[in-house]
């Protein structure tokens, strides 16, 4: 017999992340390392335990083995629970046969069963691609208090950057009277985060009529928002205050591991009242050599520094040998920077080794890009990665996979 919740969340996390390149070739989206010791994921699941909820669905489709290893039984996340707790729902073979999820709709129509079994009043619905902090609770709050049927989380953005997202027109009250999907001319700049919070009847009411409508994109956005709308039903808007970031993009993914380094004063990663928690391996100290120069950067344990790191974050366990020059990158868990090497406004993925003499991206003044390198590989001695550059398996002369 299950205890009965309150509030589930269903945490959206089987993102390809195409955009992220040869970073998420092997991993979900939400599984990227990110701030050294971190994944994308440690937020929302973070944010769930700080806010009181203990019962969450972790939707997984596309690679989904790393972010399911990672997950585990949720324990880092104080999530490791008798009744509630972390369980991954990947799709699965049912009466009617094995179905992909085939949008946002579709994945949590699938795991209605999840949910209801918990008997919850309310349902959180959430992605795992971003990086903040939010307090989901305070979130509840306002949505018992206004009666809403649906509450959506949004973001105050500029005008000239509203076209990129789904933009909420409220009244004085908060209230939601239209939904613009990245409209040509906003009329609005309250932006949704893409975080519901939903009357779970009503929820589950919308998406079976959702699932047996033809054409539907079975999307939350596309038709399940809408469709609420046009129903009249109580949709307010939430306005949430602080740092989020969309880290969809190469770009956002390098701005915010920048962000850690105290560029944006409204990300504070230290916050004791608020941790982030994680699966963090153990690992020795890290050591900073004689020789070593460090300027602005974060150097996670078990790190070995004898060369120059200036601007960067550093994942557990990387080296950075001496006379090696490492700025302006994100270098993730065991990679090796070899003597003489040179790694440039660059992002490069776990247990790679750039060899002596290799130079791998430029300057950010001039660059045209940053420059990925992917993991499990060998950079050949003296070679050359222009800026902006994508490194894989199938890169050519120079990269080789490692054996091990």
């Amino acid at each position: 017999m299950y205890k009965k919740k309150e509030c589930v969340a269903m945490l959206l996390a089987g993102g390809q992340g195409s955009r992220l390149y040869t970073l998420t070739e092997k991993t979900a989206k939400p599984a990227v390392p990110f701030g050294g010791k971190y994944r994308i994921i440690d937020f929302p699941m973070s944010n769930c335990i700080n806010s009181g909820i203990d019962t969450v669905g972790v939707l997984t489709q596309y690679q989904p083995l790393v972010l399911n290893e990672y997950i585990g039984n949720g324990q880092p996340w104080d999530l490791d629970r008798l009744n509630g707790g972390v369980m991954v729902l990947p799709p699965y073979q049912g009466k009617k046969g094995a179905d992909w999820y085939k949008g946002t709709a579709n994945a949590i129509y699938q795991n209605l069963g999840f949910i209801n079994r918990y008997d919850p009043d309310y349902v959180i619905i959430l992605s795992g691609d971003h990086i903040y902090k939010m307090d989901y609770n305070a979130m509840l709050q306002a949505h018992k208090a206004t009666g809403a049927d649906c509450t959506i989380a949004v973001l105050e953005v500029p005008l000239s950057e509203a076209s990129r997202f789904g933009i909420m027109v409220t009244d004085e009250t908060g209230k939601i009277t239209e939904f613009q999907e990245k409209p040509k001319h906003p009329t609005s700049t309250k932006a949704s985060m893409g975080i519901y919070i939903f009357n779970r009847k009503v929820l589950e009411e919308y998406l079976i009529a959702d699932e047996n409508t033809p054409g539907s994109a079975n999307d939350f956005g596309k038709n399940i928002i809408p469709n609420m709308l046009n129903d009249g039903k109580m949709m307010y808007a939430y306005p949430f205050v602080g740092y989020w970031k969309d880290v969809g993009t190469i770009d956002s993914l390098w701005e915010a591991n920048m962000d850690l380094l105290g560029e944006n004063p409204n990300f504070n990663i230290h916050d004791k009242n608020w941790r982030i928690f994680s699966r963090n391996y153990a690992e020795p100290p890290h050591f900073v050599g004689d020789d070593a120069i460090v300027v602005n950067s974060m150097i996670t344990e078990g790190c070995e520094i004898d060369g120059v790191v200036e601007n960067s974050v550093l994942a557990n366990g990387v080296k950075v040998e001496k006379g090696a020059i490492v700025k302006d990158a994100v270098i993730m868990s065991g990679a090796v920077i070899k003597s003489g090497a040179k790694v440039i406004y660059s992002i490069i993925d776990s247990n790679t080794v750039i060899s002596s003499g290799a130079v791998i991206g430029e300057d950010k003044a001039t660059a045209k890009g940053i420059a990925i390198v992917g993991s499990d590989l060998t950079l050949a001695e003296n070679l050359v990665i222009e800026a902006g550059a994508m490194v894989n398996n199938d890169y050519g002369d120079g990269v080789s996979v490692n054996e091990n």
